[in-house]
Formats: C-alpha cells, sequence, structure tokens
C-alpha cells in the first residue's frame, strides 16, 4: 500500500516532529538545571565537556556556536557550581583545559535517568540498519544546526 503523503508532506512532518522533540528536550534540561541552579546553556555546555573529555575553551565555543566570551562565562559558572574545573594541559601548558568534575555523576547523571530510559525505550524497536540511519541524521541535523547558529549570528540584531 503506497502511502498518500508526499516527500514534501514527510519533510515537513519530520521538521514538526523534530521541532517538538527539540523543544521537549529544551524544557527537560532547563527543569534539569534549575533543580541545579544553572542555566540551561551551561548545563549543555557541560554535557559537551562530559561527553568529549577535556576541552579548551575554543572548542567548547566551536562545538556550542557560541562566542569566546559567553563560552568564559559559562566555564566560571561552572567551577563556581563545582561542576567544571579549569586545568593546564599537561602537553602544552600554553593550553587551558575544561574537564567536568566528578560531582555530575553523582549529581546530574540521576536526573537524566529518566530521559534515558525513555530514549532507549523507544529506540528498542528498531533493526540496527535503521538506527545507523538514525544516526547518521541526528548527526547531520547537528550539524546543520551549527550551522544555522553561525548564519543567525550574522544576521542584524
Amino acid at each position: 500500500m503506497k502511502s498518500s503523503k508526499t516527500r514534501q508532506d514527510l519533510i515537513a512532518a519530520l521538521n514538526t516532529a523534530m521541532r517538538e522533540a527539540s523543544g521537549q528536550g529544551v524544557l527537560y534540561s532547563q527543569a534539569v538545571a534549575q533543580r541545579l541552579g544553572i542555566n540551561s546553556t551551561d548545563l549543555e555546555c557541560l554535557d559537551h565537556i562530559a561527553l568529549r573529555g577535556p576541552l579548551t575553551a575554543g572548542a567548547l565555543a566551536a562545538a556550542t556556536g557560541l562566542t569566546s566570551g559567553a563560552i568564559t562565562g559559562v566555564i566560571d559558572r561552572l567551577e563556581r557550581a563545582g561542576f567544571a574545573a579549569r586545568e593546564r594541559d599537561a602537553n602544552d601548558r600554553r593550553k587551558v583545559l575544561v574537564r567536568a568534575l566528578p560531582a555530575i555523576e553523582k549529581k546530574i547523571a540521576p536526573l537524566f535517568e529518566p530521559m534515558q530510559k525513555a530514549a532507549i525505550a523507544s529506540l528498542s524497536s528498531y533493526s540496527d540498519k535503521e538506527l545507523a540511519l538514525l544516526l547518521d541524521f541526528l548527526q547531520r541535523a547537528r550539524d546543520a544546526s551549527l550551522a544555522a547558529m553561525a548564519e543567525l549570528g550574522s544576521l542584524p540584531a
């Protein structure tokens, strides 16, 4: 049986679903950040640090699309909250890296368990091939988001 939806309809429906999923993710992140006494941007930056290991401020700015000035403020706040620390790079003492502290495992990880369980449950019915397709799509969507953020930054205020 052929689907009655056109390619354009499917793309529009996917775009709407992505917006809804992204919005729910933002709201969930905001709720977690509020419980931790930090803002959601700081929490998302901390996740980048936790996922990628110690990062320079420049690498964190590139990964998030935020300005270097904004990143400095993020790192300052994460340090004050006890979630991250600056340290000199052992291989290049001129570089400063930001690393996540063990407090994230104790305080933050449990707050994301409901979301992680829900995500795993929603992915469990897909085949390995479908999962690979979803992963490719999400990686492309992330890259497109970074490009869109750069474009937004170049628009007049």
